[in-house]
């Protein structure tokens, strides 16, 4: 967990992630699931997952499940942006509203 020592927030933003099927599956499924319960006892106050992008939906869709579980399970800050991410401006503004939202900006 050395990476994200002091982080405020962590940022998975991985909707347009490439590679073999079974990999994205597992990103976007128990490697998630992992990392929400992993970070629990750190001081990463909140979680922004990506639910959109070029991975297929029910992958995305399995990904904001986990993370809106993790939320009600560990009473952790979770936000979910769906923008597209073709739309860059649009795609940024909603992260970082995102990750305020998060940090309790």
């Amino acid at each position: 967990m050395g990476p994200i020592e002091g982080a405020g927030a962590l940022c998975w933003l991985l909707g347009s992630a490439t590679g073999e099927a079974e990999h994205l599956a597992d990103l976007h499924g128990p490697r998630l699931r992992s990392l929400l319960e992993l970070v629990v006892d750190t001081p990463v106050r909140g979680v922004v997952y990506e639910a959109a992008g070029s991975v297929p939906s029910e992958l995305l869709e399995q990904g904001a499940a986990i993370a809106r579980e993790a939320a009600g399970t560990f009473r952790m800050k979770v936000a979910i942006p769906e923008a597209p991410p073709g739309e860059h401006e649009t795609w940024l503004a909603a992260h970082r509203a995102a990750v305020a939202a998060v940090l309790g900006a």
